[in-house]
């Protein structure tokens, strides 16, 4: 089996967990012990799972899923790296160890997303080189 293939499968199944990271992120909302900033990261998170638009579109069979994915599991290493990990905890009703799920969901989406769509979820917009730039700038007279 190619590199590919097994990488697809094993992000298949981790995109199983979607609905349990789903359901962690609305516990950590009503948890007061969550800063409000966080919940705001949350809350942005869900809506960005749940909502149709997306950077890559849902309907699109299992790359759709991906960066629903992807944000979910950054969103929640955020958060285990911010707050007390009981917190976490608290709410996690899956059988696998959580840091080590969501680090597994973010390194195998992140073999699957396309380059321009890591670095918008990353909060990271590549520049252009320079030369581009100035190829682009329109003459100006003297």
């Amino acid at each position: 089996m190619s590199e590919q293939r097994s990488k697809k499968r094993l992000m298949l199944e981790l995109l199983l967990f979607i609905p349990n990271l789903v359901a962690l992120l609305i516990g950590l909302l009503r948890d007061d012990r969550v800063s409000q900033a966080d919940k705001a990261i949350l809350a942005g998170v869900i809506m960005y799972v749940i909502v149709p638009l997306d950077i890559i579109p849902d309907f699109i069979p299992f790359i759709g899923q991906v960066d629903d994915a992807y944000l979910l599991a950054i969103s929640i290493l955020r958060l285990l790296n911010r707050a007390d990990r009981r917190v976490v905890m608290d709410h996690w009703r899956g059988d696998r160890d959580i840091k080590e799920l969501v680090e597994s969901i973010a390194r195998m989406a992140e073999f699957f997303l396309p380059k321009p769509v890591k670095n918008v979820l990353r909060g990271r917009i590549e520049p252009k080189s320079r030369l581009s730039i100035m190829a682009e700038a329109p003459a100006t007279a003297k």
